[in-house]
């Protein structure tokens, strides 16, 4: 059921990767950063984790905002706020004006909020988890591409010229929005109701916590495989690169297969065997890493169900938050975002000081089994309550 114009498919993927994009494609800059302003590389990773917990805060006012004033002029005034920005970033003769100006751009973490949140504006409940299936694994490359984008850029141009890019990509968005974006968030005259309904009602939390857990096992297997690979395996970076993008590959495919399957079988229920996909590739890992020779394949040929699993889950999880009260998809899809930015730092802390202390693959395993079994709950209580 249609319920008003949405905006091109290109569009909406867009503002989705460019919020990916915003994030990892200066990453091989870093050094020639720090080496900029002559400050360690530990300091410079704040424009990193800065920005995270940035995005995080952004967020939780984003996502109400729209649902106030709409989510027309709130994407205009986040995107001109990061074209701002970048090009505040290019223009840093210090560290500290450099930081500010790229915490600022936290505010393209507006760019997946209202994509989905206008997703779900157009179309009903299956219909928003098929379509955000669809745009989560077209722009699922945005993270394998961007840092080899970005690296390319610090060796012919300098670190500056990310920035620059960060700037035009920005501009072009912007014109995308202006042109192509009518209001899909129907306004009235009225006083509309803050977001407290949306945050005591329990489903919403099964489904939002669905999604940040979801999540959460792929940040924590960024954070613990690289020790896993270098300890165990003695694996170089490049191959070690090709284990982490296996990832993002099953995510397309998960993402695409929830998507062809959603409206024959229900979000829901795609929603549980993506858990269940999950599980059991982690399970399988497991008992492969402890009865069978020590090899990457061992390790990466069934993580890879973590991204399979999750691109069948969290599309079809964040359009069931934003359906528990659909008046409010803009705040639903906000508070989701910033509670996975959150679970995100504590599990990527978290799997930090757990593979220091037991380095190997199944300790990596027992980790991430562990969120997944947890995401499996939060799924299964989400779909007894739309049962009842």
């Amino acid at each position: 059921m249609t319920i008003a114009r949405s905006p091109r498919l290109i569009t909406l993927i867009l503002m989705t990767a460019a919020t990916t994009l915003s994030v990892n494609m200066f990453l091989p800059s870093l050094p020639a950063i720090a080496e900029a302003f002559d400050i360690s590389y530990g300091t410079v990773t704040l424009s990193i984790g800065g920005y995270l917990a940035m995005t995080a805060v952004l967020a939780l006012i984003i996502g109400p905002l729209s649902d106030r004033i709409g989510r027309r002029p709130t994407a205009i005034f986040a995107v001109t706020g990061f074209l701002l920005a970048s090009l505040g970033c290019v223009l840093a003769q210090n560290w500290a004006m450099f930081l500010a100006c790229r915490l600022a751009q936290g505010v393209m973490v507006s760019g997946y909020i209202l994509a989905s949140a206008i997703v779900r504006d157009t179309r009903d409940q299956t219909e928003s988890a098929s379509l955000l299936g669809y745009i989560a694994g077209s722009m699922a490359i945005a993270p394998l591409l961007g840092p080899m984008l970005g690296g390319l850029l610090q060796d012919m141009f300098g670190w500056r010229a990310n920035f620059m890019l960060y700037a035009v990509l920005a501009a072009l968005l912007l014109i995308a929005i202006v042109l192509d974006l009518s209001e899909t968030r129907k306004l009235s005259g009225t006083a509309r109701p803050g977001p407290g309904p949306l945050l005591r009602a329990p489903q919403f939390w099964a489904y939002a916590l669905t999604v940040a857990l979801s999540t959460c096992a792929f940040y924590a297997f960024l954070a613990g495989v690289p020790i896993v690979a270098a300890q165990t395996y003695g694996l170089s970076g490049t191959t070690l690169g090709i284990g982490l993008g296996s990832i993002t590959a099953g995510f397309m495919v998960g993402s695409f297969a929830g998507a062809r399957l959603g409206p024959r079988f229900g979000p829901d229920r795609i929603m549980l065997v993506g858990r269940m996909i999950s599980i059991t590739g982690l399970g399988a890992g497991l008992i492969a890493t402890m009865t069978l020779p020590a090899t990457p394949l061992a390790l990466f040929g069934f993580t890879i169900f973590i991204g399979i699993g999750n691109g069948f889950t969290t599309p079809t999880a964040n359009a069931g938050a934003m359906s528990v009260d659909p008046s409010l998809a803009g705040s639903a899809s906000g508070f989701t975002g910033a509670l996975t930015v959150g679970l995100g730092a504590v599990a990527t802390t978290s799997m930090g000081v757990i593979m220091t202390a037991a380095p190997t693959p199944e300790t990596l395993l027992k980790a991430l089994l562990a969120i997944k079994l947890a995401s499996l709950v939060s799924a299964w209580i989400a779909w007894r309550g739309k049962a009842v």
